[in-house]
C-alpha cells in the first residue's frame, strides 16, 4: 500500500489484517523503549492525537490507528464487539513484528484498552487510560452531553460543534473556541455506519466484573470537568484495579490533547519509571 507522512517523522499506511484494511500511523524511537499503541475514542481519525504525539519524548515509538469505520479505515461488514476489536489489534501487533507494547487508551478507546490488556496480558506491559469509564455499569454523564454524541453530527457540521463542544466536552473547550476549531479542522469521520457500528460494539460490555484481575501497572487520567465521563469513573477504576494510580488533570473530556504538554510529561514518567517487582 501506498505510504504518506504526518508530523513527527510518523509514516502513514494502510495494512490488511484479516480482511480489514486498517490505516496506521508509526513515529519510529530511538529503540530503547517500549512502543506505545495508542486507542482513540469513538469516531476520531488518528490525527486528532497529533498534538499528544509531539509532546512525547522523542525516543518513545508510538504506534496509531484507526480503527475500523474511522478515519482511513473502511467500515466492517458488521458490527465488531470489543473482544473482536481486542484481536484484530493482536493480529496487527503480529503483522508489524511487535511482540509487546504500553497501551494507551482515550474514552472508548480506554474501554478497548481495558479488554485488550485483560484478553493479552503478555502483549501489554503497562495500560494508561484516560477520560474513560467501565461501560455498562458506571456514573453516566450528563444527559444533555450524551444525548449530542449518539449520532456524528457534530463531524460533520463545524457550526454544530462549535455551539456545542463546550457542554459535550467541557474543560478548556468551554472558554476557548480556538481550541474547538482545531479539533474540528483535524478529526475526520470514517463514516455514519462505521460510527455506530463503534456504539454498538459497545453495548452491553462492562469491565466491572474483571478489573481486580489486570496485573499491569495502570495509570489513569482524568479531567475534572468532563461531562461525558464524570471524574467518579476514574476513582473507581483506581478502587478496582490492583497496581493503578490515578492523576487528576484541570481539563475536559479532550484534555489528551488540549493539556497535552501535561499529560505527556505525566505519561513519560510513568513509562520510564522502574517497573515494580
Amino acid at each position: 500500500m501506498a505510504s504518506e507522512t504526518t508530523s513527527s517523522q510518523a509514516e502513514t499506511r494502510t495494512i490488511i489484517v484479516d480482511g480489514q484494511p486498517l490505516r496506521i500511523a508509526i513515529r519510529p524511537g530511538d529503540g530503547t523503549r517500549t512502543p506505545l499503541l495508542l486507542m482513540n475514542g469513538i469516531g476520531v481519525n488518528l490525527e486528532v492525537l497529533q498534538p499528544f504525539v509531539d509532546a512525547l519524548a522523542p525516543a518513545t515509538e508510538v504506534i496509531r490507528f484507526d480503527v475500523p469505520g474511522t478515519g482511513g479505515s473502511p467500515a466492517p461488514r458488521f458490527p465488531h464487539r470489543f473482544s473482536t476489536h481486542a484481536r484484530l489489534v493482536a493480529e496487527m501487533l503480529d503483522s508489524l513484528s511487535y511482540q509487546q507494547v504500553d497501551v494507551l487508551g482515550v474514552s472508548w478507546g480506554g474501554a478497548l484498552a481495558q479488554e485488550f490488556a485483560y484478553k493479552y496480558p503478555d502483549r501489554c506491559r503497562r495500560l494508561i487510560l484516560v477520560s474513560t469509564g467501565t461501560g455498562a455499569f458506571m456514573v453516566p454523564g450528563r444527559p444533555s452531553a450524551l444525548l449530542k454524541i449518539t449520532t456524528p453530527r457534530r463531524y460533520q457540521n463545524p457550526t454544530y460543534m462549535a455551539q456545542n463542544a463546550g457542554e459535550i466536552y467541557g474543560g478548556k473547550i468551554r472558554t476557548q473556541p480556538e481550541l474547538t476549531h482545531e479539533f474540528a479542522q483535524t478529526a475526520r469521520l470514517g463514516s455514519a455506519l462505521g460510527y455506530f457500528y463503534q456504539m454498538l460494539g459497545g453495548v452491553g460490555w462492562t469491565s466491572i466484573p474483571w478489573l481486580h484481575k489486570l496485573r499491569q501497572p495502570t495509570l489513569i487520567l482524568h479531567g475534572d470537568d468532563d461531562p461525558l465521563v464524570p471524574l467518579a469513573n476514574a476513582k473507581i477504576m483506581h478502587r478496582l484495579i490492583p497496581h493503578s494510580k490515578l492523576y487528576i488533570f484541570h481539563d475536559g473530556h479532550l484534555g489528551l490533547g488540549t493539556s497535552a504538554q501535561e499529560l505527556a510529561q505525566v505519561v513519560d514518567q510513568f513509562l520510564s519509571a522502574p517497573s515494580p517487582p
